[in-house]
This record gives structure tokens, sequence and C-alpha cells, in this order.
């Protein structure tokens, strides 16, 4: 039996405009669309179909702006060259980076946490009291479901 190897993809989705208050309502379903849609442009019903096997968005946080889509390896070529050309997610302006790519959702969890460990160091120097502090803290390492598996 053939074993597929997978790839899973860490980036961000930020809003374009960074004033914009409303929280972001985008799902799997909008990211996935958007990945579809931009491999559409750039490559055709070639790209979309070399991709279309095995692609999933697998998580995506609003509060964090954090997503992960897995994909086969070697077709996940298309979407890296899509993914930071991306420009509209769920009907919003917004800004893609490609932060890890990883070859188990274990590890993408990691580098998350990890990621997440950083940004919360250098949120902590700008809030002045302690309450502040915490609040900060639950609010970027709290845990969603599907993390809580790879502590």
């Amino acid at each position: 039996m053939v074993r597929f190897k997978n790839r899973y993809v860490v980036f961000t989705i930020k809003p374009h405009n960074d004033s914009d208050d409303k929280q972001a309502a985008w799902k799997n379903t909008h990211v996935s669309n958007a990945i579809k849609l931009k491999v559409q442009q750039l490559y055709g019903d070639v790209g979309v179909a070399a991709i279309k096997d095995g692609f999933d968005a697998k998580y995506c946080n609003v509060q964090t702006k954090i997503a992960i889509i897995r994909l086969r390896h070697g077709p996940h070529k298309y979407a890296l060259h899509a993914i930071p050309l991306i420009n509209d997610v769920g009907g919003r302006l917004v800004k893609t980076e490609i932060l890890y790519i990883g070859a188990t959702l274990k590890h993408c969890f990691l580098f998350i946490r990890k990621h997440q460990e950083k940004k919360l160091e250098q949120l902590w120097s700008k809030l002045p009291t302690e309450t502040e502090k915490k609040r900060m803290e639950t609010f970027l390492m709290t845990l969603t479901p599907a993390m809580k598996d790879f502590k």
C-alpha cells in the first residue's frame, strides 16, 4: 500500500485595515474557498485539480488569526505560491503570511504555541498592569479544542 505524504501550512490571516474593530467571521470553508480561487486564478484548472485531492482546511482560529491547511506533498507548491497573494477571505480584505510548513499536525500546533508565546512576551512589555497582562495571557494562550491533545 502506498503512503501519501501530506504538508501542513500554518499562516496568518490579518485584516487589511488594522483599525477595523469588527471580529472576523471567516470559517474553514471561507479559507479553503479563497485558496482554491487564488490557485484557479494563477494556475487554472490544472492547479485546482492538483490540490483538490487531500486538500483540507484543518484549523482556523478567529482570535489569533491563524489557520492551518493540509495538502498533498508535491502539489502543495501551488498553494504555497497562492497563499501570500490572497487578499479576500469571506468577503473581507486581508493580508496573509505563511509562518510554517510542517509534515505533521502536531508539529504545527507546537509551532503555533511557541509563536503565541513570543507574541505574548512582546505584548507584555507594553501592558502597564498585572491584570491586563493576565488577561492577555489567557486570550493568547487559551487552547482551542483541536489543540488540547497536543500539549
